[in-house]
């Protein structure tokens, strides 16, 4: 069984979805749910819940260690979370109008892991997003993750996170960063705004129209959408999962799309917990 390491954020999402449209001023009767999110956290449940040896490397509030480290336990996930003493938790509130999002973000502590204290041994892959970059002066520390990895004969795959934070932090900046990962992750509108990239593995998600991985395309699953949220970091968990496992981009690709299909079909963003 491969062992991967996911670093990243841990979010507190709060996920609405009015039952029409909003009306300014006064009440929208809504869906109102709060789960436990973070695109990093979201990857990192799904690979538990295939069954892959995945631990977690992120920051919440010294508060919210316990209360975090027991949700990823269940989902098979090892839980190495660092406590802020002071920033709180980062927060979410996830707007759903049928296939689209709006995201109202607060970062807290996400953006003050330590990452120079990971140990990257005995790891098959490292995962990580654009979301531990982005608000950060340095890149240096990501950076010489990705070296670390690599130099211990890790795959290092991305998720790029964001088209609005790439557009903000800068694409060239970003793909410096991010020098020496082996697969990228993004959707269609990150694609767009990273242009054309060298990378060995690039599986661009697509929703509806399925993935476009080294240049094949791969149908989407059949599926009923109820709330996206979460999508492409289940995606990226089967995708990475079955290309650990041996299989071809293109395959790894529709082992991905069947675990997206599985994502959208119920509230929130990891899977549901029986």
């Amino acid at each position: 069984m491969p062992r991967v390491l996911v670093v990243g954020d841990v979010i507190d999402d709060v996920i609405v979805v009015p039952h029409g449209p909003i009306r300014p001023d006064t009440d929208t009767v809504s869906d109102i749910r709060s789960t436990p999110g973070g695109s990093a956290g979201n990857t990192a449940s799904w690979l538990g819940h295939l069954g892959v040896e995945v631990e977690f490397v992120g920051m919440v509030a010294q508060a919210d260690v316990a209360r975090h480290s027991a949700v990823f336990e269940q989902y098979g996930v090892v839980p190495r979370l660092q406590g802020h003493p002071t920033l709180p938790t980062g927060a979410i509130v996830i707007l759903v109008e049928g296939d689209t999002r709006t995201m109202l973000t607060s970062r807290g502590a996400n953006d003050s892991v330590d990452l120079t204290a990971i140990d990257v041994t005995g790891f098959d892959a490292l995962h990580l997003t654009g979301y531990s970059l982005f608000k950060r002066e340095d890149a240096a520390p990501v950076s010489a993750l990705i070296e670390r990895a690599r130099a211990a004969g890790l795959e290092v795959c991305v998720d790029p996170g964001s088209a609005g934070f790439l557009l903000d932090y800068g694409v060239e900046r970003f793909l410096e960063a991010i020098a020496g990962a082996t697969i990228l992750v993004p959707n269609l509108e990150e694609s767009r705004v990273l242009g054309n990239v060298d990378f060995p593995i690039v599986a661009v998600t697509m929703d509806r129209e399925g993935v476009l991985v080294n240049g094949s395309l791969v149908p989407a699953a059949a599926a009923t959408i109820v709330d996206p949220t979460g999508a492409g970091d289940a995606f990226t968990a089967g995708f990475l999962a079955a290309l650990l496992d041996g299989d071809d981009a293109a395959a790894a690709a529709a082992a991905g799309a069947r675990l997206a299909a599985d994502a959208v079909s119920a509230m929130g963003a990891r899977p549901k917990l029986h």
